[in-house]
């Protein structure tokens, strides 16, 4: 999916410490497209609808996708 579909681009909370292992996420209707920022506008996106992106989410801060 084109980055141009999204927008309100922000970079992961996790990500401030250590400017090269950054991601971003963005919002288009009814997704959120992820990017590498380090490649900034020329990364591919990877597109989520957002009942997938919000169970990812709950599943991450749960700790159940821990090793």
């Amino acid at each position: 999916m084109n980055a141009n579909a999204f927008t309100n681009w922000r970079k992961s909370t996790y990500s401030s410490g250590n400017p090269q292992q950054c991601i971003e996420v963005g919002e288009a209707p009814g997704l959120r497209g992820v990017r590498d920022s380090k490649l900034g506008v020329t990364s591919p996106v990877l597109a989520f609808k957002d009942s997938a992106w919000s169970e990812f989410v709950a599943m991450t801060k749960s700790g159940s996708l821990d090793r």
